[in-house]
């Protein structure tokens, strides 16, 4: 809950190839976009959020042309169709690298290439010639004297991982066996890394309840509800963690034990259909602000603590043109014009990459919200909260419309503002949620906001604090009758802990 209240930092950090050091956090883009924005747009919005380390699901020369001289660290990719040509001919491989990769060096720093994507879960017939591409690829790099800058791997499901948990239960599916070995000696010998995408959103959907949806979000966890690997006794408090160190166990069942991790894709979407009820805002929110503080953190996992397992977030913007279900176009930060779909909240992290770039952030009332818990928290925030709810009264400047989410939204913002976005003062026992959309609306100009709806003006006007509970709270009331005395002592204990 107070996680998603402080805005979203990002520190650009870097990990060695060896896992110590520091994680990073970056983005991964994809372009299944209808309004699709250009190179240099895209870069512009990657400079102004500080985006330090970038995925592509290509080599696209206008993207990777217009990325030179910026710094920010590239990951380029092979796709899955262009596979198996690279993989049966070491002369394919090294025109690859020529063309997209040497023809772009040293101007765009590109530090990584990833062959192929999923291969063994989605294009298990190009499993064989994996290894191959792999090996071609890496030729080419040490034929230009590129070998130790970057680094060639491949991206796994984290579904190869069977009997996950307990963690220390865990190995490949034996069938790869004749894939995974010799990669994690190519890896070993070249002091690369396994990359691994790491999705705590499809393991809760599957787990039919048996994941707790605060586990899967890195929410806080009493000691009684953390998940304990009866042979390690380490104890796991998220999704993604769990995930991790099976992999690293895994490995060990090969007898691989010195080959870092880096988890290429991971995220949450903000949107689903009926079946995806998880898939919302607050959700999204809250499993990408914990998941950069953690990686941020250098927190390791209990089996590694400390060790950088750096992350790329999936994804930059949402891509609508994306099959599958709903949620398939909604996992990214941004939209195709640059607005952010949700502002990250993160403490601690240092450098900035807010993808509100002026702080201009609001609490709304959520729209589906029972009527009565609106009404609870809007009679605390106008008495008990002390916030000057005058505006709402009849003839005023903010009574239209007069009906309780737009009341409860004037005075949730009011009180959000006036304690300064601090963490936990936009929940209200969850019927309230951050938004980067001024709700000013007419001649209601809300706390926070110089301007009219739409605007990005920088500043906070903070809400008056010297109304007292004498405001009458029952002149927000609604669809007739008033709270009693005794249920406004019940609002009071509800809310005291805002």
């Amino acid at each position: 809950m107070a996680l998603l209240l402080l805005l979203f930092f990002m520190l650009p950090l870097s990990i060695s190839a060896s896992g110590s050091g520091d994680a990073f956090i970056g983005v991964n883009i994809g372009l299944d976009i209808s309004d699709i924005p250009g190179p240099t747009e895209i870069v512009a919005l990657l400079k102004a959020q500080s985006i330090q380390h970038v995925r592509l699901y290509d080599a696209d020369r206008a993207l990777l042309r217009a990325l030179a001289k910026t710094g920010i660290r590239v990951t380029v990719s092979v796709p899955n169709d262009q596979l198996l040509g690279i993989g049966q001919s070491n002369a394919t491989a090294a025109n690859w690298v020529t063309r997209n990769v040497i023809a772009h060096i040293p101007s765009t720093n590109i530090t990584a290439i990833c062959v192929g994507s999923e291969v063994l879960t989605t294009l298990p017939n190009a499993a064989p010639i994996l290894v191959s591409a792999i090996n071609f690829i890496h030729s080419a790099l040490v034929a230009a004297n590129l070998d130790q800058q970057i680094k060639v791997s491949s991206p796994h499901s984290s579904s190869i991982i069977l009997d996950s948990f307990p963690p220390s239960q865990a190995f490949f599916n034996r069938t790869w066996n004749p894939v995974m070995v010799p990669m994690l000696k190519f890896l070993q010998s070249t002091g690369s890394y396994l990359m691994l995408n790491v999705y705590p959103y499809y393991d809760y959907q599957q787990a039919n309840d048996a994941i707790p949806l605060d586990y899967a979000l890195f929410r806080p966890l009493p000691p009684n509800k953390e998940a304990v690997d009866s042979n390690t006794l380490l104890h796991y408090t998220n999704v993604f963690d769990a995930v991790v160190d099976a992999a690293y166990f895994a490995m060990l069942d090969l007898n691989f034990t010195n080959i870092p991790i880096m988890v290429t894709e991971s995220g949450w979407p903000s949107k689903g259909d009926s079946s995806e009820p998880d898939a919302t805002v607050d959700n999204a929110n809250t499993y990408n602000s914990n998941l950069i503080r953690h990686v941020l953190n250098n927190t390791g996992t209990p089996k590694h603590p400390g060790i950088a397992v750096s992350t790329y977030i999936y994804e930059l913007y949402n891509e609508d043109l994306r099959s599958g279900p709903f949620s398939e176009k909604n996992w990214g930060l941004f939209y195709a014009n640059g607005e952010p779909v949700y502002t990250l909240h993160l403490t601690g992290a240092g450098n900035i990459f807010a993808n509100d770039t002026t702080n201009q952030t609001f609490c709304v009332a959520k729209s589906n919200a029972d009527p009565k818990m609106l009404q609870a928290a809007l009679d605390w925030a106008c008495g008990p909260g002390k916030v000057d709810c005058s505006p709402l009264l009849q003839g005023q400047t903010c009574y239209e419309p007069d009906n309780v989410v737009s009341h409860s939204t004037y005075a949730f913002n009011a009180y959000y503002q006036k304690m300064d976005k601090s963490p936990g003062s936009c929940d209200f026992k969850g019927v309230a949620s951050i938004t980067t959309t001024d709700p000013s609306h007419g001649s209601c100009i809300f706390p926070g906001s110089h301007g009219r709806k739409g605007t990005r003006i920088n500043g906070t006007s903070l809400a008056p604090s010297n109304s007292t509970s004498s405001s009458c709270l029952s002149q927000y009331y609604y669809n007739g009758g008033f709270f009693t005395s005794s249920l406004g002592l019940v609002v009071l204990f509800l809310f005291a802990v805002m």
